[in-house]
């Protein structure tokens, strides 16, 4: 098996084309460049170079052929090395990054990669979408590194999460609701609305929300639609088919026709979490959780 110093020791003295040359350049004896050089050919079973006293040292055949092939796996050793070094540090590798819809259009996203990127521009990013539930099988499945979620009371056995956006939810409506165009509303106004529900069957989705915005106004909601994402709620708010309950951040969200306004007496808070796997092996990963609850820490000081 050909070895680096064997690359090494060949290169120099095809470049130098004299002994004495190559084994100065590398440092070493030239009797132990010699030794490499005669290794190297009984290993391969040829000649690589022209040796007569008379004449100075040249390639064969081989040996230019040769040649050609050691600059680039030299290369390719000597990259891979400096990869696997910035790898152990966490400034290279692959990161797969789940996250909800809500997770992009806050722009949270956006934010984490870009100030990821700032130190770790060698690290590649896949970003995957995808509901929370499916996130959380996916990440114990080791098919995601971390996941952008919403909570939920209990998680796969070896995840954990750290909040990473906190918001207020707003409602949103058709911009020729009657409730439209005022800029705050109370929860008692709501009593009498149709309202669309994100993951209403998911006992921890925001059929929670819904009940609660009922007990702060003092009314049972009419739950009409059930959607499987914000966006879905927003897209049949703004065509008129009822009131959804939506965080702030959604208003970054472009729909014609929809209008959003806060209910100054629900204070209830939704977040966004970040999840990842309790004893994550891969610098990389911990470094992106790192950024990310450190951004969060940072806005909320």
């Amino acid at each position: 098996m050909i070895d680096v110093r064997q690359l090494q020791s060949f290169l120099a003295v095809a470049e130098e084309l004299h002994f004495a040359k190559a084994a100065d350049r590398l440092g070493v004896a030239q009797s132990g460049l010699s030794t490499q050089i005669q290794r190297l050919e009984q290993d391969l079973g040829v000649t690589l170079l022209n040796r007569n006293k008379r004449k100075p040292v040249s390639l064969t055949d081989a040996g230019h052929l040769f040649h050609a092939e050691a600059v680039a796996a030299l290369r390719h050793i000597e990259r891979a090395d400096q990869v696997g070094r910035l790898a152990a540090r966490g400034l290279a590798g692959v990161i797969r990054v789940g996250y909800v819809a809500s997770g992009a259009s806050s722009g949270l996203l956006s934010m984490m990669l870009s100030e990821f990127r700032k130190s770790h521009e060698m690290v590649r990013i896949e970003v995957v979408p995808m509901e929370t539930p499916r996130q959380l099988e996916a990440l114990s499945d080791g098919q995601i590194d971390v996941g952008i979620v919403r909570p939920r009371r209990l998680y796969p056995t070896g995840v954990v999460t750290k909040v990473v956006q906190t918001e207020r939810l707003l409602a949103a409506m058709t911009e020729s609701h009657p409730l439209a165009r005022r800029r705050t509303i109370s929860a008692r106004a709501l009593a009498d609305q149709s309202f669309i529900v994100p993951q209403f069957a998911d006992e921890e989705g925001f059929g929670s929300a819904l009940s609660a915005l009922g007990e702060a106004g003092g009314f049972t909601p009419h739950l009409e639609y059930r959607v499987q994402d914000f966006i879905s709620a927003i897209c049949l708010a703004s065509a008129g088919y009822g009131v959804a309950i939506v965080p702030e951040s959604m208003q970054k969200f472009s729909q014609p026709g929809i209008f959003y306004t806060q209910i100054a007496d629900f204070k209830l808070s939704v977040h966004l979490v970040l999840a990842h796997r309790r004893r994550e092996i891969s610098p990389a990963v911990r470094a992106f959780v790192h950024v990310g609850t450190e951004m969060f820490n940072d806005r909320a000081s």
